[in-house]
């Protein structure tokens, strides 16, 4: 009798707090919805929006008498760095949006047996891209605008190649944070030096781009790409995606990946004519710690 009054007593204890819980948890819910109805209304109103968040991934290790291995003997690293950061000025008549994503890798891999070995860090990727739209509304969704966008590597070669597009068009928000930009009229410079088969071209430029912070997510997607009007193998584009999630205070997990299409690299780096070259897709990502401003 007794161990049956206990059980009863913890059930009953369990089934109370359980209805704590619930109740609690309705009124967070509401408490939470008023919270975003709030910030709704604030992400309304004419102003500068801006925000910054990246990933920082790496990996460090050494290996002394590993005999197991190729390279007993060695010390390897990986580090990876990425950040995207926007600064947007809306207001009822105009608007001007400003994007930068930056994505930097180092390796390395000292084979302590080898003297001729290369034992620093390296770049592995190196992106740089930057863009500014300005735009006039027509009404609440579409808008007159021009573009420019300008895409690169830091690390080595910086502007070798380099990209600029300047172009007009039209803007189109179908959605909140969701931007999509055409311009039939687009004019993609490439910069480079040396004989190459890098051309610059008169074509069309596409860029959509969604932007969203919610609760402890922030997330960034961005496809560009431009048509050439004179040549297809002169096409290209870029898909990059950016997540991270705030797990303690602003610090959290992050995840960044990009697909990317261009014929004229592809070419370069064969030693071949742009119909020649095998322009296979491009890939990279990075995970690691997070940090949103």
């Amino acid at each position: 009798m007794l161990c049956m009054s206990i059980i009863s007593v913890q059930a009953q204890t369990k089934e109370t707090l359980k209805e704590e819980k619930a109740k609690a948890q309705k009124v967070a819910d509401s408490a939470q919805a008023i919270a975003n109805a709030a910030q709704a209304k604030i992400d309304a109103l004419p102003g500068w929006r801006k925000a910054i968040f990246g990933t920082i991934g790496g990996s460090i290790s050494e290996f002394r008498n590993s005999f197991a291995q190729g390279i007993p003997d060695n010390s390897a690293g990986n580090i990876g760095i990425t950040a995207n950061a926007y600064a947007n000025l809306i207001q009822d008549k105009f608007f001007w949006r400003n994007s930068l994503n930056v994505n930097l890798t180092w390796v390395k891999i000292d084979d302590r047996n080898d003297p001729l070995d290369d034992d620093g860090f390296r770049e592995a990727t190196d992106v740089f891209n930057i863009s500014s739209l300005y735009g006039r509304n027509i009404n609440k969704k579409l808008a007159y605008s021009a573009l420019a966008e300008y895409r690169t590597t830091i690390l080595s070669n910086f502007n070798d190649p380099g990209y600029l597009d300047l172009g007009i068009g039209f803007t189109w928000t179908p959605i909140t944070n969701l931007v999509i930009t055409i311009n039939p009229a687009n004019y993609n410079f490439v910069f480079s030096s040396g004989d190459n088969v890098f051309e610059s071209s008169l074509g069309a430029k596409i860029v959509a781009d969604y932007t969203r912070k919610i609760g402890a997510i922030n997330f960034k997607t961005n496809f560009s790409t431009f048509q050439s009007y004179e040549e297809s193998d002169l096409s290209n584009w870029t898909w990059n995606n950016s997540f991270s999630y705030t797990l303690w205070k602003k610090i959290g997990v992050g995840f960044d990946f990009g697909l990317r299409s261009n014929r004229q690299e592809a070419a370069n780096f064969q030693g071949v004519s742009l119909s020649a070259a095998d322009n296979d897709l491009q890939t990279f990502w990075t995970l690691g710690l997070s940090y949103a401003f």
